[in-house]
């Protein structure tokens, strides 16, 4: 009987064949709260055996012309789309994300990986004369190796795939360990990649049970071979995974933790403003690390700019859809105890049912009356829920928005463009987005963030370069 069918085991891919070990996890639905499918779980043994593969393809794939690179990623980008349904299937069944989320994350992960490829042509080693006029320099510069590459479950193609994508430009080749909660959609990436002719080796895709995360992570990063790493995810984490790193002398990027301000001025268009808040406050039921978690309000226009959220929450959301879901039911419960908390000290709701919430599902939530004393001002909620802060000077709002140890996005709202830059000029983070929400991410710009958001970059030429180290060669003429 088909109902009797053994369940999907996602395997892993190792020097360009799927490779199956002997044991497994289940990986549940968290909108259904079923078995969606098995997946492999690496040992250290199986780790090291990614590891020999990228090893191995490191030499002949460093030897690869620019064309020849570009030509695969150009390949990779319309597999991806012709196997959208497909990609798209994977995310919903993993994460419970909306089919427009999971819809936008193959399309934005396309984009990635045409930008990356367009610019692999331009990789160029520098001449530069030295103090002496008979000796001349060329600045060569050379990717790294063997790369590890983790990444997280929220965005998982655009996320997995820059991983992945912008050191395999360069030259190097990756292990990619991806997050137990969407395996599947990061073996698709590293599938969507060997279809389009990757050597083997160059991409390897691993996964584990979360009760191996030390093991094959300390194992990985210690490990010779692996030259540098990258990591997105939680800021806790990321800290293990730094300490790691500076143990064994590897370079690391980083993309970490959150906590967004959006500045509303007294001039703004308070519907944009509105709009874009609700959008980027609850957008993946705020699963975003650029996600806005605090809304800063100059008390002259705060009464009239809730209303206008709370309409603009309720059109977005509607109270008769369905439920946004979260990735589980921690994440929901984490969430709860912030409002509980917020609201044992003062707070107010001002949109919203802060009692609602049970299993992974939770709808919007913004807290009024926000204090420093509360947990929510300075925990990363990373769900549905906003705090609004009242302010009423400009020093005040740059103040309020640099409390918190996190600094990757934010956003600003107001009509008077020099005021807009004294914001962006103030306010610590990695991005500040004028009139619109504050999560942004496109190919073109550089991302990443501040203090405990991190450092390095993604994206763009910025996001190349990092795979990329220097070497003098000086010569007699």
């Amino acid at each position: 009987m088909a109902g009797d069918a053994e369940p999907y085991t996602v395997p892993f891919i190792i020097n360009g064949d799927e490779y199956r070990p002997e044991k497994t996890f289940d990986v549940i639905s968290p909108e259904t709260g079923k078995l969606s499918h098995r997946c492999g779980s690496a040992s250290i043994d199986d780790a090291r055996k990614a590891v020999d593969a990228a090893a191995a393809a490191f030499p002949s794939w460093r030897q690869t012309t620019p064309s020849v690179r570009r030509d695969i990623f150009l390949r990779a980008a319309d597999i991806m789309l012709r196997r959208k349904d497909e990609l798209v299937g994977y995310v919903l069944a993993e994460t419970g994300a909306t089919e427009s989320w999971a819809s936008l994350n193959v399309t934005l992960t396309v984009d990635f990986i045409r930008d990356v490829a367009g610019r692999i042509s331009g990789i160029e080693s520098s001449f530069i004369p030295t103090k002496d006029a008979n000796v001349n320099c060329i600045v060569m510069r050379e990717p790294y190796g063997v790369v590890l590459s983790i990444a997280p479950w929220n965005a998982p193609y655009i996320l997995g795939a820059r991983s992945v994508a912008f050191p395999v430009a360069a030259g190097n080749t990756v292990v990619l360990k991806g997050t137990e909660l969407a395996p599947r959609t990061m073996w698709a990436i590293a599938s969507v990649f060997h279809e389009a002719g990757l050597p083997a080796g160059v991409i390897n895709s691993i996964s584990h049970e979360p009760s191996a995360a030390a093991a094959v992570t300390g194992a990985l990063v210690a490990d010779p071979r692996v030259r540098k790493v990258n990591f997105t995810g939680s800021t806790n984490v990321g800290r293990a995974i730094g300490r790691l790193a500076g143990e064994n002398l590897k370079p690391v990027v980083l993309e970490l933790g959150g906590k967004a301000p959006a500045i509303v001025w007294d001039d703004a268009d308070l519907d944009v403003a509105a709009r874009e808040c609700a959008v980027g406050a609850f957008l993946n039921s705020g699963q975003i690390c650029m996600s806005t978690e605090r809304i800063l309000v100059h008390r002259r226009v705060r009464d009239d700019f809730v209303a206008r959220l709370r309409g603009a929450v309720e059109q977005i959301f509607p109270a008769g859809g369905p439920a946004p879901v979260l990735i589980n039911s921690a994440a929901v419960d984490r969430n709860k105890q912030l409002l509980a908390d917020a609201r044992s000290k003062g707070a107010s709701v001002e949109v919203g049912d802060a009692d609602g919430g049970s299993g992974t599902t939770m709808r919007p939530v913004v807290l009024g009356g926000v204090t420093p004393d509360m947990d929510i001002y300075l925990t990363e909620s990373f769900g549905p829920t906003v705090s609004l802060i009242d302010v009423e000077t400009e020093e005040e709002a740059v103040r309020i928005a640099n409390d918190t140890e996190y600094g990757l996005s934010s956003a600003v709202f107001t009509t008077d463009l020099r005021r807009a830059l004294r914001f962006a000029r103030g306010i610590e983070a990695g991005a500040v987005h004028c009139n619109s929400m504050s999560v942004h991410d496109e190919a073109a710009l550089p991302h990443g963030g501040a203090k405990a958001s991190g450092f390095g970059r993604f994206n763009a030429q910025a996001g190349l370069d990092e795979w990329l180290w220097t070497k003098n060669f000086t010569f007699d003429i």
